[in-house]
């Protein structure tokens, strides 16, 4: 039977709390302009205010997850794994400041065009991640399909309001 020790588990649960600590700074940043969403006129299909904190800390969690796959692949590939996780380095950047540029400033348009770069910057995230380990990849594609959902929130609620 295999044990897990501490230097196995490390990369996960540093790299899950990095994810979680990105999205958790970036909800304190915001917390006193989230009310905003509920006098904001949405579009069909927009969720109730509570299901966002709820989605993203699973999404953080995948993402973390992700990178730490990613992380263990260094002494194989050393410039492969650089790369990649500098991509997602630079996609947690962005996807930290949306929320402070949606919520913060309120500039629904900008907003909506930091959000396609967010997103084209997770899918060359997710093309490189899968040129070294496919799962990671795929952990990544609930996050690409949230963000695509994100957008359609955003750009409709720029429209309506």
């Amino acid at each position: 039977m295999r044990f897990l020790t501490w230097s196995k588990i490390k990369p996960y649960f540093v790299s899950i709390l990095i994810a979680l600590g990105v999205g958790g700074f970036s909800a304190f940043l915001i917390r006193k302009n989230v009310y905003i969403y509920a006098f904001l006129r949405k579009p069909p299909l927009a969720p109730p205010a509570i299901l966002f904190p709820i989605v993203w800390t699973l999404l953080y969690i995948l993402m973390g997850i992700s990178s730490a796959r990613i992380y263990l692949h260094k002494a194989a590939y050393p410039d492969e794994v650089f790369d990649a996780l500098l991509n997602d380095a630079i996609q947690l950047v962005l996807n930290f400041l949306w929320p402070v540029i949606f919520f913060n400033m309120r500039t629904f348009l900008f907003s909506f065009i930091w959000l396609v770069v967010l997103w084209t910057s997770i899918l060359k995230m997710i093309f490189k991640f899968s040129r070294l380990d496919t799962t990671a990849a795929y952990l990544q594609i609930p996050y690409l399909l949230w963000v695509t959902y994100a957008g359609y929130l955003n750009f409709m609620i720029y429209l309506l309001n």
